[in-house]
């Protein structure tokens, strides 16, 4: 199915798209995709091309002589040549050597340069991706140049000093297209350099990144004067399938790997081990001599597929660029029209206008309220998710591009480190910048459906129609509402089922928190990650239970069960170290929840491990992180009171960004109080009020939606006016009143709780705790319900403050809660 022509005044858009999509892409259905720079989805008929050839053929190992083995070379040799002819080049000219991915073409070329005798210096241009970056950790000097400075050079002006770097050779590399804004740069540079530096003792070879580029747009080596020397590529990004990717090599550049010193299975003629270190290496073409091991044989006959079947939908590349050039007009004219009531920008856009540059398919901006605050990151991706769009948010691999952009100096991005941040962190907004971006990549497969429903939810979520008007109006708390404990739950496994504590148990409240509250997690046995249920929404069917009779947690499992597993095990409350093995060990790596490495210990029985790995599908193993450790094996509250919270009652907004925000309330390290913690996210307890459930349903069942259980919020808490009192006046609580409290008194002998502050959400919360199963609500009405500076909060966090002046009784040796005490707030 070739590219049509586009309708008349839309001059590139394929009006085919969707007809293509329903044929040809099934699993796009309910999805939109916008990362077309890392997520290509692969054609039904690639798949079943590809599979009616590895079922009707046998391909067996290239360095063989059999007949299926010369049936690979063959087909080998065949897809090298239509790589080539796909980009333009000449075969006289250049060679194809297939690596697993790009990086691996990169990390090729830095090694063959790493074992020249001299070393090399090494220059990137500043909109380098990572893994390019990554190569003057190899060179003996390396700097980094933006376009004025690679200008400099190209007029005769080098970027090393002559003593430093006389007699050894120089790589240049650089993006065709930055992968974090789409901008694109000159090809010419590469052969303008090798005009002015290609030859002599300081010979400079330069390094294309087509990675990003490619994926939209045609690479022409056609001419091979201004060729770069080195070419890195991945077809996973064109076609969607295979996972394989090349390094086009310029035959004046093959010189490079003479000093390579490694070789691999099938790069040698010969070789000597004994007696004698001697071999031969491979001489007549330079792939033979850098493909080390068997090639990835079914990956190659794949891409021969792909490029047909990508050449039946698409046509040429060309086609695809004029396409995704028209879409990407359009979305920069919608984001960048897009205006809060007062008339300030939603989005602040870091890409070039399309309309007048050689810019890519890809929009990278940021959102503001309309005070001028910037949205999370985090938060922004979290809703997306929900609503079916496929975007990319946070430094997107590319570190001088993302720090150009938001003007983020060294010493920021350091102290950013130092103040915790990682890659990933959903602190992603520090000192007043954010630390990444939104990121829009455009594809063959995207349409003006995908463009504008984009449009159109930035504008639902994040545009303020309303024009600020000072300070909200207060609406008065009824202090005497009468509340009381409706609900204790606690979660003994990180992530899984809860258990309902029952209603005449009195249960225990340490400073961590409530007994038995999260001090187990499952650990995935190859990252030592803390598993999730935001990944793996399945762990919601686990179900611990705390049989005290027996001393054992005793774990369920509500879904499908595989039958050569039992339908529950159980482990020791106690602490009896012979069911434990070490989760670290001198060789090995420690755990990680939220974010923060600690050290616990993991289960030795094999039945614990096989039933939560095929429960789950995931290789991981049950951990233990109990009270009362050091050092790693204790954490800290992160929770505190946030900007919408004021020590008077008040309203809540009920637009985002509507109002202005009051001062935070100190938070600083020095003036916070250390809180310990188990495996919680942010504090000891988590509390949830029933009166501002009822008041977050009422919205949901506003625009059709069903109402949502309390369990979804897992708190430990559920507070709210005693059953008897229900619909009596004056005891009606006020919805979201627990975001101006500052203690909580419960039970006779008023055990007294501090709030720690609102509770920050993420789309767990759409996960139905009863089935696994996962919907929009109800993060998408809180989203515009319950979204301050950014984020979005539902609960609050708290934790237990004895006080150091009380009498010794032994409620306050043991002291406890259980349903239906009386909660008596204040503020």
């Amino acid at each position: 199915m070739a590219i049509p022509k586009a309708p008349a005044g839309d001059v590139g858009y394929n009006t085919a798209v969707e007809s293509v999509r329903d044929e040809e892409y099934p699993m796009m259905k309910g999805s939109i995709y916008l990362d077309h720079a890392g997520t290509t989805p692969y054609s039904k008929s690639l798949m079943d091309r590809f599979a009616q050839d590895m079922t009707s053929n046998l391909f067996g190992n290239p360095h063989s002589f059999s007949a299926s083995s010369q049936l690979s070379t063959s087909r080998i040799e065949d897809v090298r040549l239509r790589v080539l002819q796909f980009f333009n080049a000449d075969p006289d000219d250049f060679d194809v050597v297939f690596v697993a991915n790009a990086t691996a073409g990169i990390k090729l070329v830095a090694d063959a340069m790493r074992s020249l005798p001299d070393g090399f210096d090494y220059a990137y241009h500043q909109m380098s991706h990572t893994s390019l970056v990554g190569i003057r950790e190899e060179a003996r000097n390396s700097v980094c140049l933006d376009d004025g400075q690679v200008e400099d050079w190209l007029a005769g002006t080098g970027p090393f000093s002559a003593g430093d770097t006389a007699g050894r050779t120089t790589l240049f590399a650089y993006p065709g297209q930055s992968n974090m804004d789409g901008q694109r740069f000159p090809l010419r540079w590469a052969g303008q350099l090798r005009r002015n530096c290609g030859s002599g003792a300081n010979r400079t070879y330069t390094l294309l990144d087509a990675a990003a580029l490619v994926c939209s747009s045609p690479l022409d080596l056609s001419c091979v004067d201004t060729a770069p020397d080195f070419t890195a590529l991945s077809f996973y990004k064109i076609f969607g399938f295979p996972d394989l990717g090349a390094l086009l090599v310029r035959r004046g550049a093959e010189g490079v790997f003479a000093s390579r010193r490694y070789f691999g299975g099938g790069t040698v003629d010969m070789v000597v081990c004994l007696k004698e270190q001697w071999h031969a290496p491979k001489t007549q073409f330079l792939h033979e001599c850098l493909e080390d091991g068997t090639l990835p044989i079914h990956s190659i006959i794949a891409l021969d597929a792909a490029m047909d079947i990508h050449g039946k939908l698409f046509g040429s590349m060309l086609n695809v660029a004029a396409h995704t050039s028209f879409l990407s007009k359009r979305l920069f004219t919608g984001l960048g029209a897009l205006r809060h009531g007062n008339g300030e920008p939603v989005c602040t856009l870091y890409s070039l206008d399309p309309s007048s540059s050689t810019n890519g398919p890809v929009i990278a901006f940021n959102i503001r309220n309309s005070l001028g605050a910037w949205a999370s990151l985090a938060e922004f991706e979290k809703l997306a998710t929900l609503k079916g769009f496929h975007i990319r948010t946070g430094g997107v691999c590319n570190p001088g591009g993302i720090a150009s952009a938001l003007g983020l100096e060294p010493w920021e991005v350091k102290q950013n480190f130092t103040s915790g941040f990682r890659c990933g962190s959903e602190n992603d907004i520090m000192a007043g910048k954010p630390t990444g971006v939104i990121r829009a990549s455009l594809g063959a497969m995207s349409t003006i459906s995908d463009v504008d429903s984009f449009v159109d939810f930035v504008g639902e979520f994040y545009r303020d129609e309303s024009v600020p008007s000072g300070r909200p109006e207060l609406a008065p708390q009824d202090e005497n509402s009468q509340l009381c404990v409706r609900g204790i739950f606690v979660y003994p496994i990180k992530s899984c089922g809860g258990f309902e504590v029952p209603k005449d148990v009195d249960w225990e409240v340490k400073l961590e928190g409530l007994a038995w509250d999260r001090e187990w997690c499952l650990v995935h046995q190859g990252s030592g990650q803390a598993l999730s249920q935001k990944r793996h929404p399945q762990m919601a069917l686990i179900r611990p239970s705390l049989d005290f009779e027996r001393g054992r947690l005793r774990i369920t499992y509500a879904g499908h069960i595989p039958r050569q597993l039992p339908r529950e095990i159980t482990v020791p409350l106690s602490m009896n170290p012979t069911v434990f093995q070490p989760l670290v060990s001198l060789h090995s790596r420690s755990s990680r929840v939220c974010g923060e490495e600690i050290l616990a210990q993991t289960y030795a029985a094999p039945e614990v491990t096989e039933f939560f790995t095929g429960v789950l599908g995931v290789p991981c193993v049950l951990a233990r992180f109990p009270p009362g450790g050091q050092g790693k094996s204790m954490r800290h509250s992160k929770a505190h009171l946030q900007k919408h919270q004021v020590p008077q009652p008040s309203i809540r907004p009920r637009v985002p960004g509507s109002f202005p925000v009051p001062p935070s309330p100190p938070d600083s390290d020095s003036e916070r109080v250390e809180r310990r913690i188990l495996l919680s996210n942010e504090s000891p307890i988590l509390a949830i009020s029933l009166a501002s459930l009822n008041e977050l349903n009422k919205e949901i069942e506003k625009i059709g939606g069903s109402q949502v259980s309390p369990a979804a919020f897992r708190a430990n808490v559920v507070i709210g006016c005693p059953p008897s009192a229900r619909g009596l006046p004056g005891t009606q609580h006020t919805p979201y009143a627990e975001d101006s409290w500052s203690r909580l008194c419960i039970g006779d002998v008023g055990l007294e709780f501090t709030m720690l502050g609102s509770c920050r959400r993420c789309h767990m919360v759409c996960i139905n705790q009863e089935t696994a199963e996962k919907s929009e609500e109800p993060f998408v009405t809180l989203s515009k319900t319950r979204r301050f500076d950014g984020k979005v909060f539902f609960g609050t966090h708290m934790c237990y403050a004895p006080s150091a002046h009380a009498a010794v009784t032994k409620e306050a040796q043991f002291p406890t809660i259980r349903v239906g005490d009386v909660a008596a707030p204040s503020w």
